[in-house]
C-alpha cells in the first residue's frame, strides 16, 4: 500500500464534517464494545474525557451510567449530532469542538479517559495526543484504548489505511510504559459500530492505569 496517499487526513476537519453530515450516525449510537467491557473502572460521579468521540456515541452513554463526561472532536457537525443524542438520552456532556492540540487539556483533572479508535493521528500527533491523554489522568486514573492492528489493512472494515497509524502492543507498551498497563489484548473479532465499522476486525485493547 502506498503510504504516501493520505487524501482523508489533508483537510481533517473538512474530512470528517462530510462524513458526519449524511444522514444517521456513521458509527451508530451504541458504545463500543471494548469501552462497554471495561467502564466499571470509573464509578458514577467520577469524571471521564472522551477523545474525538464524533457523534457521542461513547460519551452520551458513560454519562447515562452517572459520569461527569467532557468530549471533544474536530467536527462542528459531529459534535452537533453529539448534541442531539445527548438531548434524546435526557444527559448532560460538556462538548467542544477542538483538535487534539488545540483542546484546553488541563493536568490530572479526570477520572478516567477514553480514546475510542482516534487513529487519525500521524506518528507525530499521535506521540503528542498519547502525552496529552496521560497528563490528563489524576495519579490512579484509568485509560480505556480501542484501536486497530496493521492486520486491519488486510480486513478494510473500518479504519485508516495506513499502517503508520495502527497500532501494535509493542508500540503500546512504549508509548504507555510510564503507566500501569493493566491489560493489552490483541484480538479479532466481528464489529458493527454504524456503517464506518463493519465487518471482521482486527484490534487491540488496553486498560492502563497512571501512577
Amino acid at each position: 500500500m502506498n503510504e504516501t496517499v493520505k487524501p482523508a487526513f489533508d483537510d481533517p476537519a473538512g474530512t470528517w464534517n462530510q462524513r458526519f453530515s449524511k444522514e444517521g450516525f456513521l458509527f451508530g449510537t451504541e458504545p463500543n464494545a471494548w469501552l462497554r467491557e471495561h467502564a466499571d473502572a470509573w464509578k458514577p460521579g467520577e469524571r471521564v474525557l472522551c477523545v474525538a468521540d464524533g457523534e457521542g456515541r461513547n460519551s452520551v452513554w458513560l454519562a447515562a451510567r452517572g459520569l461527569e463526561v467532557e468530549a471533544f472532536d474536530i467536527a462542528e457537525v459531529g459534535i452537533a449530532k453529539a448534541r442531539q443524542l445527548a438531548a434524546r438520552h435526557g444527559v448532560q456532556v460538556h462538548f467542544e469542538v477542538a483538535d487534539c492540540d488545540g483542546y484546553a487539556w488541563r493536568e490530572g483533572a479526570f477520572d478516567g479517559v477514553a480514546a475510542i479508535f482516534v487513529q487519525f493521528a500521524d506518528p507525530p500527533t499521535r506521540t503528542r495526543l498519547f502525552e496529552h491523554m496521560k497528563r490528563a489522568l489524576r495519579p490512579g486514573g484509568t485509560l480505556v484504548l480501542q484501536g486497530y492492528t496493521p492486520k486491519q489493512l488486510d480486513y478494510r472494515t473500518g479504519g485508516p489505511p495506513i499502517a503508520s497509524h495502527l497500532y501494535t502492543k509493542a508500540m503500546l507498551r512504549e508509548a504507555f510504559a510510564d503507566m500501569e498497563i493493566v491489560e493489552l489484548r490483541e484480538y479479532e473479532a466481528d464489529v458493527a459500530e454504524g456503517t464506518g465499522h463493519l465487518g471482521r476486525s482486527a484490534l487491540i485493547g488496553m486498560v492502563a492505569r497512571r501512577r
